[in-house]
């Protein structure tokens, strides 16, 4: 597990991403995750909405079904599946400035909480499906994440998680000058390998029904992000000056290590899909 030499917490992402919040509309859009290409003709927006469908597939959602976004951000995956899918979602962001967007912008059938997923009060049982796009990373206790999406999924539910992950086995040199920092600037507690999340989420119980490593299909979007930022950078003053004085501006220099993490392979994405056993009587 990769660690950051600068301790994180909830506290420091929730003010990471309140702190950030246009920046990161600006840069990134509603969605504030990776876009997902195939032919590589994609528009950005495409491939991002293409990464929300494959989630959605791979959890195999029905109309009716109770579902939980650990991690929502602005709350547009959720908003996409409830109307393109007819499930209902509760959706955790740690994030005010996040919460409050996905207010102005509600739809039927999704509620957005400003919750740690780690304290989250759901009960036992009460979800059909649950999917954690790039908030796992931001998880302090990573086995309890997993623990508390086995406890509040139903027999026979699954968890889909999309998760930025570090390859295993990375030389010191990718460790120090591409992992660890991305970690510090990004506020994330940690970052895993594939054998690292495959082991949490065994021990809290769930079977490991598919992965799929799509790094090759994701990487583009840090290029198009660093040019918009420049973009934003040049022609807005306001974006800019918030750029300079922001508590979390660190993040912004992350853009150029992900790019080269992406290219040496030192950081991979991965897609696990994991279901919760179906109790059988005895």
């Amino acid at each position: 597990m990769i660690v950051p030499d600068i301790s994180q917490d909830a506290e420091a992402v929730a003010d990471h991403y309140d702190d950030l919040d246009p920046i990161y509309r600006n840069v990134w859009g509603d969605h504030v995750h990776h876009g997902l290409w195939t032919t590589g003709s994609e528009t950005p927006s495409e491939a991002v909405e293409a990464l929300v469908d494959t989630v959605g597939d791979r959890l195999g959602l029905m109309p009716g079904q109770e579902c939980v976004d650990i991690g929502c951000g602005y709350g547009s995956t959720a908003r996409r599946l409830a109307m393109t899918r007819g499930v209902r979602v509760t959706g955790f962001t740690l994030s005010a400035e996040q919460a409050d967007y996905a207010a102005a912008h509600s739809v039927q059938g999704v509620d957005i909480l400003v919750r740690d997923w780690l304290a989250n009060n759901l009960s036992d049982s009460s979800a059909d499906a649950a999917w954690a796009i790039e908030s796992s990373e931001h998880m302090v206790d990573k086995p309890r994440f997993f623990a508390e999406a086995h406890r509040v999924l139903a027999p026979g539910g699954r968890l889909v998680v999309c998760a930025w992950l570090a390859e295993t086995g990375p030389s010191r040199w990718k460790v120090r000058h591409l992992l660890e920092p991305i970690c510090r600037e990004g506020r994330l507690p940690s970052m895993g390998t594939r054998e690292e999340y495959e082991a949490m989420a065994t021990g809290a119980g769930f079977a490991v029904t598919g992965y799929e490593d799509v790094s090759s299909r994701v990487a583009r979007t840090w290029p198009i992000c660093a040019g918009r930022l420049v973009k934003t950078l040049l022609t807005d003053r306001g974006t800019r000056r918030l750029a300079l004085g922001a508590r979390n501006r660190g993040a912004i220099l992350s853009i150029p290590r992900l790019i080269l993490a992406y290219r040496t392979g030192a950081m991979r994405y991965g897609i696990f899909t994991l279901t919760k056993a179906v109790e059988t009587a005895i």
